[in-house]
């Protein structure tokens, strides 16, 4: 009788001892905290330490090509008119002078060009034009040769050259300067006008040997 007493209080402990344990887990895994969250990943700066791939060399910007100059157009007699290097000493004058083809046909000349003067108004310069240098100067061979027929080739030139000297031998007469001439290369043809960098400069004088045609030698 006491044997089963005591086995059966016994049996009443141990299963309230298990409902105990039961409800301390219960009430434990209410509080148990949240599960970790995941590494973050890394940052800019974490990667910095990883090897960057090299980067590609930037391409040189091509050089830009100059703008070619437009050509002059040629003149419609097919000529054009070139002053050249001229030469002073002593009040003597010398020009040289340039007709170039910039046609597609021959171009016949012959004898001696017809020259005029123009003034800074573009008013006629009163002036006698002689061929060769008689009263003007001696040795001078490009003045004095006797003149012939020059044929000038596409792209070829001729040359003729003037002669004067920059006196003033009257004071009573005003000296006079040309800033252009003005030149027919044969008869008929359009006259060519060309302002000067180097004036003609006559003083009184009022004249002027001219050279005849001749061909230009490269």
């Amino acid at each position: 009788m006491i044997t089963e007493q005591w086995g059966a209080r016994w049996t009443r402990g141990l299963a309230g001892g298990v409902i105990a344990v039961a409800a301390v887990t219960a009430v434990a895994g209410c509080d148990a905290p949240p599960p970790p969250e995941p590494a973050p990943r890394p940052t800019a700066a974490a990667r910095a330490d990883r090897p960057t791939q090299p980067t590609q060399p930037t391409q040189p910007t091509q050089p830009t090509q100059p703008t070619q100059p437009t050509a002059e157009p040629c003149p419609d007699g097919g000529v054009r008119l070139v002053e050249m290097d001229g030469n002073a000493a002593m009040g003597l004058r010398v020009a040289d002078f340039r007709l170039v083809n910039c046609g597609a046909q021959p171009y016949v000349l012959e004898g001696y060009p017809q020259l005029s003067l123009r003034d800074d108004r573009n008013g006629p310069v009163e002036v006698a034009v002689e061929h060769g240098t008689e009263g003007i100067t001696t040795g001078v061979p490009d003045i004095g040769e006797a003149p012939g027929q020059v044929t000038l080739a596409p792209g070829q030139a001729a040359s003729f050259v003037i002669v004067w000297r920059n006196l003033v031998t009257d004071s009573s007469v005003p000296a006079t300067t040309a800033r252009s001439v003005e030149v027919e290369p044969r008869p008929g043809a359009p006259r060519l006008s060309l302002r000067l960098s180097a004036p003609v400069d006559l003083g009184n004088t009022g004249k002027l040997g001219l050279g005849p045609w001749r061909p230009v030698v490269r």
